[in-house]
């Protein structure tokens, strides 16, 4: 069962959360593998979603936000689009779009940042909108300070996160075929009001890289391999890293509370998609193809519009004609 933990640094600036994906991953894998137009994503590519799978529900746990956090990497190379959605109530889904081959040990920079214009971008957007207000979007290139490509999703993230939220942060990242999993570590302000130790004086430690306690954690923390991440229960995690510390554990997420695989697509939406597209274009391409076929690149949904359906479409409320036989 998929599960996010959280926990404190009892009297120190510093929380941290683990999340294990299984079955929550194996069904995202299984829906893409099930479908005949794609197959399965190349392994470096699953390994790579899956990352950003459990980064994703760890950056929407940490800042609580009502809406979808969407997490998304673009740019020249074979892999054109990857795109990992987390709801406010952990369900979660994932895709990408691959062009080409790819070595078997590509990395992120073979896969997204080929001629260097690979981009990641965090889109915060909010459950119930105000009007006019549009969501929220971060994006910042696969570089880092000294314009050297990055190779890795957790050296991004966390360059991202220190220069939008200003704070530190470790992530340890890791997936196969079985589990996605991720280590968040991150520096909480020292000053302010609700703050661990406000007002009390501490200067530089509320400075990036300042702070002592952090970064003896944070060392610690990546520390943490690739194979034990993948293997280890958590508790076996937290005694392994941080046997010395006190730590305040909070009660896990699991089941519906915790991550899990949905999809927010639906009939309705499609048929929204395909109003904006407009009469004359869904008119063409039916007179093309007989019926329009719509299937859903996160979960595998097929949705099926045929000359009736698209009539209803574009027919205003009380005037609608039969329903269709084929409406699936």
């Amino acid at each position: 069962m998929s599960e996010l933990h959280k926990f404190l640094f009892d009297g120190l600036p510093v929380r941290g959360m683990i999340v294990r994906l299984t079955d929550a991953w194996t069904e995202l894998l299984a829906r893409r593998a099930g479908n005949t137009e794609t197959g399965p994503y190349p392994g470096p590519v699953s390994e790579l979603l899956g990352e950003m799978a459990a980064a994703a529900v760890l950056m929407q746990s940490n800042i609580k936000f009502n809406g979808a956090l969407v997490l998304q990497i673009f740019g020249d190379g074979p892999v054109k689009l990857a795109v990992a959605e987390v709801q406010s109530d952990l369900s979660l889904r994932a895709t990408a779009s691959v062009t080409g081959e790819l070595p078997a040990q590509a990395g992120l920079a073979e896969m997204v940042n080929a001629g260097g214009a690979g981009r990641c971008a965090i889109t915060l957007d909010p459950k119930d909108r105000l009007p006019g207000q549009q969501p929220y979007q971060g994006v910042v290139p696969l570089y880092g300070d000294r314009k050297e490509k990055l190779g890795r999703l957790s050296e991004v993230l966390q360059h991202y996160m220190l220069q939008s939220e200003q704070l530190d942060t470790t992530l340890v990242l890791a997936a196969n075929g079985q589990v996605a999993a991720g280590l968040l570590i991150q520096r909480m302000p020292v000053k302010g009001e609700g703050n661990l130790a406000a007002g009390a004086g501490h200067g530089d430690e509320d400075r990036i890289g300042q702070n002592e306690d952090y970064n003896r954690i944070a060392t610690l923390a990546a520390s943490l391999t690739r194979e034990e991440l993948l293997t280890l229960d958590v508790d076996t995690i937290l005694r392994r890293l941080f046997w010395e510390e006190k730590l305040l554990r909070f009660v896990p997420q699991q089941g519906q509370d915790g991550p899990r695989f949905a999809c927010t697509c639906s009939r309705q939406r499609v048929g929204t998609m395909l109003r904006s597209l407009g009469e004359p274009e869904v008119q063409s391409i039916l007179q093309e193809r007989g019926a329009i076929d719509v299937g859903c690149e996160y979960c595998g949904q097929q949705y099926h519009f045929d000359a009736v359906d698209a009539v209803q479409l574009f027919t205003a409320p009380g005037q609608q004609p039969p329903v269709s036989s084929s409406v699936q």
